[in-house]
């Protein structure tokens, strides 16, 4: 399936204006599961929120960002031990330096039990937030867009995004997707609010 659109991506297109046991691997927000059986996802809920797991996350996030990501922020550790992580600040690597920056952190991203850019699924309130986007979207020329589940995949600071098939034929360069930004502007920035990694513990 072809990889959703970041509604932030597309707003700025558009107008102006969304691992493995060895040495880890980006992953990325299309992996994000239900469970950590479901595809292995280390950073879904697995019940260890604990202080010592958010000390060994903030070690491996240290190490992250003097190998080659310096804006990547801590890992968001929740009570019952999910975990989200800044998914955009690894997609400004190219693949030699987020290779050599895995190799450089990868006992340390282990000890901590996360990957690096896997979501845990998304909290109730990103999802909420989430649906009034597509709500929006789809009152305004776009009837495909789906409300967002909690198997849908998001970015964090970014929000869920828009998959091809939700856009016309001429996908993003249709006037009818940049007026329908235009017009859930505030509602998008909300979504994408509420998803910020800031925002996630208590959401």
């Amino acid at each position: 399936m072809a990889a959703a659109l970041s509604l932030g991506t597309l707003a700025t297109a558009c107008s102006d204006k969304p691992e493995s046991p060895g040495v880890p691997t980006l992953g990325g927000s299309a992996g994000t599961n239900a469970s950590a059986g479901a595809g292995g996802n280390p950073n879904a809920a697995n019940g260890d929120g604990s202080a010592e797991r958010r000390t060994k996350l903030h070690a491996a996030a240290q190490c992250i960002r003097e190998n080659g990501a310096p804006n990547y922020q801590d890992p968001v550790l929740t009570a019952d031990g999910r975990v989200y992580t800044d998914e955009v600040a690894l997609r400004e690597l190219d693949e030699p330096e987020r290779e050599a920056l895995q190799t450089a952190c990868a006992e340390l991203i282990r000890a901590a039990n996360f990957g690096m850019a896997d979501q845990a699924p998304p909290p109730p309130a990103v999802i909420r937030a989430g649906v009034k986007s597509a709500e929006c979207l789809r009152a305004h020329g776009l009837p495909n867009v789906k409300d967002p589940t909690a198997s849908s995949s998001f970015i964090p600071g970014k929000g869920f995004g828009l998959n091809p098939d939700e856009l016309p034929a001429d996908g993003k360069a249709d006037p009818t997707v940049q007026r329908a930004l235009t017009e859930c502007r505030s509602i998008l920035d909300e979504e994408q609010r509420v998803s910020s990694l800031g925002n996630l513990t208590n959401a």
